[in-house]
């Protein structure tokens, strides 16, 4: 097994040094699913909450959340994100609205903690918007599934 980057000789956490590392186009991509009533799809899809676009909300807050990871995860670097992208996907047979996020940057180090974070906050916002009507929500299944550049190359879920 790989030896975790984080953690220092002594056993210490310690944020990565990138700075002996080149400048490569990097991305991810993030998947995963909020599970709930098949009526409150119907409302979200209907545009009849009363908080508005409910998926737009959702869709800004993963945005905004990406650009903030460092912030959120104590040993992230700050980056300057190329690009975010937050789209959902209502799945019927599942009574679910799937989430995917893509993350770009040109940089010395990779976004996939920016795309991961991306779906995790559109999906809690989707929760907070729908919680009066359905508290039985579940978030399930958030993972990597595809990131590429840098040393390590590509890697792809099976997803």
């Amino acid at each position: 097994m790989t030896k975790l980057s984080h953690i220092n000789k002594m056993g210490q956490a310690e944020m990565v040094d990138i700075s002996e590392k080149k400048i490569t186009k990097r991305s991810a991509f993030a998947f995963g699913k909020i599970k709930m009533e098949k009526e409150t799809i119907v409302m979200i899809m209907d545009g009849k909450s009363h908080k508005g676009d409910i998926l737009a909300t959702a869709r800004i807050a993963g945005i905004m959340a990406a650009k903030k990871t460092a912030e959120l995860i104590p040993l992230c670097h700050q980056i300057n994100l190329s690009k975010i992208k937050v789209e959902f996907k209502i799945n019927e047979a599942e009574s679910a609205i799937e989430i995917r996020s893509e993350s770009i940057i040109s940089d010395k180090t990779g976004v996939e903690m920016e795309a991961l974070t991306a779906v995790s906050i559109a999906a809690l916002t989707l929760y907070d918007m729908c919680k009066s009507v359905d508290r039985g929500m579940t978030i399930e299944d958030i993972h990597l599934t595809y990131k590429g550049g840098g040393k390590s190359g590509i890697y792809r879920s099976d997803d």
